[in-house]
């Protein structure tokens, strides 16, 4: 069982990481695998709406964003940390996950997300924080995963990494995460073990407010 871990910082091992680190260090407690993807700080396009991944599976831009998806396809779970950036999740993080998500959907690709599990992770110097974690949350409940939670909102506090280590329950919230995201997991394999199948999917029907 491995689960993927979306840093949407620029800063590769800032407070972001910090928090993902301690998520990481529990599931290895658990017996869980774990990578942290960075998305680095170089720019990344937000979609153009030209419909191309349909026709070929992929997005036209080379950012990450392909190389990512087809990462996705090998893990169980996925972590999506992002800092607070005016209210909202990164732009890089914003405009990475939209394509990733709709390339995995358009390109008959939805296989990769679908009904593995999604946790968001929000990190902050003070607010801000409910909001990113309410937009990270809806990449997963429109690609029908289930939502983990930790035992408050997921999030950690701080301007630097050591003010981060200094937030005693942000900290305790990230292992409870973990925890819970290990638990659910071991539950699916046991499940699929015991010949629990999966949900019956259906071909979507896509309606507007018109007709």
């Amino acid at each position: 069982m491995k689960v993927l871990m979306f840093n949407g910082s620029p800063h590769k091992e800032g407070c972001t990481y910090t928090a993902l680190n301690e998520i990481a260090k529990t599931l290895e407690e658990e017996g869980i695998q774990s990578t942290i993807y960075h998305v680095g700080n170089k720019p990344i396009g937000s979609c153009r709406a030209c419909g191309a991944c349909s026709k070929l599976g992929k997005c036209v831009m080379d950012d990450g964003v392909n190389e990512f998806v087809d990462l996705a396809k090998d893990y169980d779970a996925f972590i999506l940390a992002s800092p607070v950036h005016y209210a909202s999740a990164s732009g890089a993080c914003t405009a990475f996950l939209d394509r990733a998500f709709f390339v995995a959907f358009r390109s008959g690709r939805g296989d990769v997300f679908a009904h593995k599990a999604g946790a968001a992770v929000a990190s902050a110097r003070r607010a801000g924080t409910t909001a990113t974690l309410d937009q990270l949350n809806k990449y997963f409940t429109i690609s029908q995963m289930p939502v983990i939670s930790g035992r408050y909102w997921n999030m950690v506090h701080g301007s630097t990494p050591e003010e981060v280590k200094q937030d005693i329950e942000g900290l305790q919230n990230m292992r409870f995460l973990a925890r819970n995201l290990a638990w659910h997991l071991k539950c699916l394999e046991a499940g699929k073990k015991a010949g629990v199948e999966m949900p019956k999917s259906e071909d979507v029907t896509f309606t507007n407010f018109i007709r």
